[in-house]
């Protein structure tokens, strides 16, 4: 059980300072855009493990919104973190009892989805933990570090930093969209659609602009772009 905890740690720096770096650029935007202490920054980053969401739930705490949006908006942004835990579900080790499962669903984000979905073994309990444990501390600290430099650095030097979260959707973006029309096709609608709304539309929310302009932009990409059933074909 050590060894395996051990090695899920050991497979989770990578994350870890990557989480750093990021939740760093988090930590100076939940100050300077939405007025949050380092305490409260730090908490939403421990509860919730989800670069986009927070991103998005900060928009929404600037902007005055509402419990209705917050609610629709993290539901319609993390939901495809329910989809890598219905597929996780298929390598888990007999260990993995409902409890274990509940916890470990806490801490499945992307990049530990694409480590464990890697592995060739069945995952187990203390194997998660080990990754999910030292992502978390890499992604708390960065969100505390960036807080606190937000509070202390002038605000034009804090605006400048927030650049780093934004880097960070694009390089998430840019390599499947190259390699996929339906992709490239989203976030080009999803962007003009958000255009649409900040100039157009401005008694429209952003919060409910960023869900409208999601779905929609999904929901067209699916019609456009469906996915071929394999076994049909065969």
């Amino acid at each position: 059980m050590k060894n395996s905890f051990l090695r899920g740690m050991s497979h989770g720096i990578p994350i870890c300072l990557g989480y750093l770096s990021v939740s760093f650029g988090f930590g100076i935007l939940a100050v300077s855009k939405a007025g949050l202490s380092v305490f409260q920054a730090s908490i939403i980053s421990a509860s919730n493990l989800t670069s986009a969401g927070q991103k998005a739930g900060i928009d929404v705490i600037a902007a005055g919104g509402t419990i209705i949006e917050m609610i629709l908006l993290q539901l319609t942004i993390n939901i495809r973190y329910s989809l890598m835990a219905l597929s996780l579900s298929q390598k888990l080790d007999k260990r993995f009892t409902t409890p274990h499962r509940l916890m470990a669903s806490y801490g499945i984000t992307d990049e530990i989805f694409a480590v464990c979905s890697a592995q060739k073994t069945p995952l187990t309990p203390p194997y998660m933990y080990g990754m999910i444990l030292i992502a978390a501390v890499g992604w708390v600290t960065g969100t505390a570090l960036g807080a606190a430099a937000g509070e202390l650095l002038p605000l034009s030097v804090s605006k400048a930093m927030e650049i780093v979260l934004y880097g960070m959707f694009i390089a998430i973006i840019i390599p499947p969209a190259k390699k996929q029309h339906s992709v490239l096709f989203v976030i080009a609608m999803a962007a003009a659609l958000s255009v649409v709304f900040r100039y157009c539309l401005p008694m429209v929310s952003d919060g409910f602009a960023i869900i409208i302009s999601a779905v929609a932009a999904s929901a067209a990409a699916a019609f456009i772009f469906p996915v071929k059933d394999e076994e049909a074909e065969e």
